[in-house]
């Protein structure tokens, strides 16, 4: 997974002890923890479930910025794939017709590729994504 996905993380007291998780990119995105361990655990889930709405009212998604010190979060890896496929989607102008013409499917296939709480394959993102010109790639830090 590159930087694409990874966001940095503003943490603050939440009054009663504990730390409230924001990803400032990606305005409503918060959770919380008693302390900054499960604040930041929990924040994967929140970054995706924010993912998820804005592939399903078909936003755009804000790219990160800089983290300049503070923690970061990613999505989890199907969610990353996911989000990647549907900005490669939007990016090539093909409907979801066009992309099943491209990939010799079912619509219906490739609208369940695109939903974000469907459980695709890795395998067929890959191959979607790699037909609209894309490389999937995938890193460990």
């Amino acid at each position: 997974m590159t930087d694409r996905f990874t966001y940095p993380v503003d943490l603050t007291d939440n009054g009663i002890g504990g730390l409230i998780a924001k990803v400032p990119d990606l305005p409503g995105t918060m959770t919380e923890g008693e302390d900054k361990a499960e604040a930041l655990a929990e924040a994967p889930d929140a970054l995706a479930t924010m993912l998820a709405t804005l592939i399903r009212h078909k936003e755009d998604i804000p790219r990160p910025s800089p983290a300049k010190g503070r923690d970061t979060v990613q999505p989890p890896v199907q969610m990353a794939v996911k989000a990647a496929l549907y900005l490669s989607a939007r990016e090539s102008g093909l409907g979801n017709a066009d992309l099943a013409r491209l990939l010799e499917m079912d619509p219906k296939d490739v609208r369940r590729l695109l939903n974000p709480r469907h459980n695709s394959t890795l395998g067929s993102m890959e191959r979607a994504i790699k037909a609209l010109g894309h490389k999937l790639m995938v890193s460990l830090g």
